[in-house]
């Protein structure tokens, strides 16, 4: 006879990951669609307008949540505001923006460099060591971000002739690493749900003022057509509220550096998704950098891995 409790949780592992494979899909569409809806929607109202949507599904659930630990809003709220600008205000707003002068393969490829970011960042701002082995992973990591960038081309380099769309999607990782890292040394004691409500809702607020001047005095508006809702409304619950929901509970289910993993399938759906509704090619750059990003995010997380 089975025991209920084993397989409840074996169950749960199962699930667990079956989200962490779709989380780098949703990832990788968020790149595909955000290129596809470019043209149709300005960056910072597809960024301010997916995030409102987002809250207004998330708030019946996590505004009792919030109510509930509000003195820790009060307490913690220079830590709250950081994070979230430098998460939900900056992160996806840049991608966006990036998105009006890269491909979506370029955007994904960047984008999965972002453990490489933090670590990086985490040797810089917290101390923390760097060893051989992973300072070889960082160096072919951002050996492959740079072929990338240059599409193959080292005379780029030496003209700065460089897309303006990946050198932004870079300061788009740069923003979620410094998150990843402050939200280690700046932790708020909240529960999930109510952090993710407050980080948005801030994030909101950030977003606003540059929402507003692009709004005025450069992009104007946009048509709300089937077209941009649907956008809009995958932006919201997918890359957004499902993949954060999946990543929480893989990461109580097999722990960090299992679920990184999965991180670096996202180029992998997005270059799929950019040939199929795109019509992008893949170049033997992109195969080229991305072997070189796989690579050294291989050899930079397996000694974290062995350590655990």
């Amino acid at each position: 006879m089975s025991n209920p409790v084993v397989a409840g949780h074996s169950s749960s592992r199962h699930l667990a990951y079956l989200g962490l494979v779709l989380t780098p899909l949703f990832w990788a569409g968020n790149a595909v669609v955000a290129r596809a809806a470019v043209e149709q929607m300005p960056p910072m109202a597809m960024s301010f307008w997916r995030w409102c949507l987002a809250l207004a599904i998330l708030l019946p659930f996590g505004a009792p949540a919030v109510w509930r630990q509000r003195h820790l809003v009060r307490q913690h709220w220079g830590s709250l505001l950081i994070l979230s600008a430098f998460s939900v205000g900056a992160f996806n707003s840049l991608l966006y923006v990036a998105a009006q002068t890269t491909t979506a393969t370029n955007i994904a490829l960047i984008n999965a460099t972002i453990p490489i970011m933090v670590a990086l960042l985490a040797w810089l701002i917290l101390g923390d060591r760097t060893r051989p082995l992973q300072a070889l992973g960082i160096g072919l990591a951002v050996l492959g971000i740079v072929l990338v960038v240059i599409q193959g081309q080292w005379q780029r380099l030496m003209a700065l002739q460089l897309q303006t769309g990946d050198l932004v999607m870079v300061l788009a990782v740069f923003s979620w690493g410094l998150f990843s890292v402050l939200l280690r040394r700046q932790r708020v004691p909240m529960g999930a749900l109510a952090f993710l409500t407050v980080q948005i809702a801030i994030g909101i607020l950030v977003i606003l003022p540059f929402y507003l001047v692009d709004l005025v005095w450069y992009s104007g508006g946009f048509e709300l057509n089937q077209g941009n809702l649907t956008s809009l409304a995958y932006f919201a619950i997918f890359p957004g509220l499902l993949a954060y929901s999946f990543w929480n509970h893989a990461i109580h289910e097999v722990g960090p550096a299992r679920a990184a993993v999965f991180m670096y399938l996202t180029p992998v759906f997005a270059s799929v998704l950019a040939m199929v509704f795109l019509d992008e090619q893949l170049a033997p750059h992109h195969l080229a950098g991305g072997g070189l990003i796989l690579l050294g995010l291989l050899l930079a997380t397996r000694v974290g891995r062995q350590q655990r």
